[in-house]
């Protein structure tokens, strides 16, 4: 099970600009732990696992952060509306497009996503596969 996700940034500010501007909206708590930024999601009374925990941090070793090629987070929504809505806001909060929200070919019929990278250039979904919504056949 995956505990938590790590990612370096160059400028914290931007990213908890970037972040914050859709990770509240699908349950994410921010504090603030030696001037890095944690993201969390509550845990339920009697919940046996935690939610992976969401990591934004300058590079331990000091020198620049960088991106993975092939690395990409994603974030689940709760439907089509808030994947479009989470995308716009990330991109007003300093992101940059990477695929604008719809349907893909390669892709399973209900799977919905929006592309984005972060200020520092990592790679981000927001992503939903609502049951109770059109997919991409309908």
């Amino acid at each position: 099970m995956i505990a938590y996700v790590t990612i370096g940034v160059d400028d914290i500010a931007g990213a908890e600009r970037f972040y914050s501007a859709f990770l509240p909206a699908l349950g994410y708590g921010l504090e603030y732990y030696h001037g890095d930024l944690s993201y969390t999601l509550p845990r339920a009374p009697g919940q046996s696992f935690a939610p992976p925990d969401f990591y934004v941090k300058s590079p331990f070793d000091g020198s620049p952060a960088s991106t993975g090629n092939g690395t990409m987070i994603a974030f689940e929504a709760e439907g089509q509306q808030q994947v479009r809505d989470l995308h716009a806001a990330a991109l007003a909060a300093g992101g940059h497009d990477e695929g604008q929200p719809g349907f893909r070919a390669a892709y399973g019929p209900r799977f919905y996503v929006g592309y984005l990278r972060d200020p520092q250039g990592n790679k981000i979904a927001l992503f939903s596969s609502n049951p109770d919504e059109p997919g991409r056949d309908d």
